[in-house]
Order: structure tokens, then C-alpha cells, then sequence
């Protein structure tokens, strides 16, 4: 699972499911990641062996993902901004799970992860982004919280 950075403040109960019937491919979820710029949102990523891969920060405008392999190129050589119809958090959890659903393996294999691109099961990638949907949902609205503690700006 992707490490926390410094400075950062996470809240809410992190999730994390399975892809693959032997669990090499995982995917996680933190319900509310507030970064050191003071904005935030949810943010989850699927990781191969406890590399990440593919990491969603739909943090609404400002929000993006990222492709191609995380953890190997960085932040900034693996960003992509949501399409522009798509800038509401709410909007970019929706598009990025739908995202997951759809094209995991293709991604895992534009990574170069081929092998595990093959092993992501169906039916547990349904199940673990119904999961993260359910999660969030429970988790509620952090950001009251958030900015009580000084971790996002109004």
C-alpha cells in the first residue's frame, strides 16, 4: 500500500481489498487525504506487491490520477488530469472507479505488469470498488473535521 507523506493528514478508516485470487494486486482507499497544500480529498490506488501503480486523488478542481507506474515514475512523469466535464470530487470518485472497472488490466499492462495484469479477478475488482464506494459513504464528510484541525483551508 502507498506509503503516507510527511506533513499530510489522513482521516477516516483506511479500506484495502483485493484484485487478485492470490492478493498480489490490491487496491486501497483513504477516505480523506488533506495535503501540505491544504486541499484534499479522497484518494486510493492499486498496488502490485506493495508497489503502487495507479493512484486516484479525486480532491476535486485541482484533482487528478496518475498511470504508468506511481512509485517508478513519480508524481509528476505519472500525473493525468481528470477530463474537464469532470471537477467535482463526487464526480472523480465516480469517473475513477468506473476508471478501475473498466481498464485496470489495460493500465496494469501499459505499467509493464502484464502477468498481474492477468491475474485481476472480475468479480473481485466489482466487489473491491462497490467496497470503496460503500466505504466512503460510511466514512462521511471529513472535512468538517479537517479544517478543525488546520489540515484544509475553508
Amino acid at each position: 500500500m502507498a506509503t503516507t507523506i510527511p506533513g499530510e493528514t489522513y482521516l477516516g478508516e483506511t479500506l484495502v481489498q483485493s484484485l487478485s485470487k492470490d492478493a498480489d494486486v490490491t487496491i486501497y482507499v483513504w477516505p480523506l487525504r488533506c495535503l501540505n497544500t491544504k486541499m484534499g480529498g479522497p484518494t486510493f490506488g492499486i498496488d502490485v506487491d506493495g508497489v503502487e501503480i495507479i493512484r486516484f486523488d479525486p480532491h476535486g478542481p485541482g484533482g487528478h490520477w496518475h498511470a504508468r507506474g506511481y512509485d517508478k515514475l513519480g508524481a509528476g512523469d505519472s500525473h493525468i488530469d481528470f477530463p474537464d466535464d469532470v471537477q467535482e470530487s463526487s464526480k472523480q470518485v465516480e469517473w475513477s472507479l468506473n476508471k478501475i472497472r473498466e481498464e485496470t488490466p489495460q493500465l496494469l499492462e501499459q505499467a509493464g505488469y502484464t502477468t498481474q495484469a492477468g491475474s485481476v479477478d472480475k468479480t473481485l475488482l466489482k466487489s473491491a470498488t462497490e467496497a470503496i464506494g460503500e466505504h466512503l459513504k460510511k466514512e462521511g464528510d471529513l472535512r468538517p473535521q479537517a479544517i478543525a484541525l488546520g489540515a484544509l483551508k475553508e
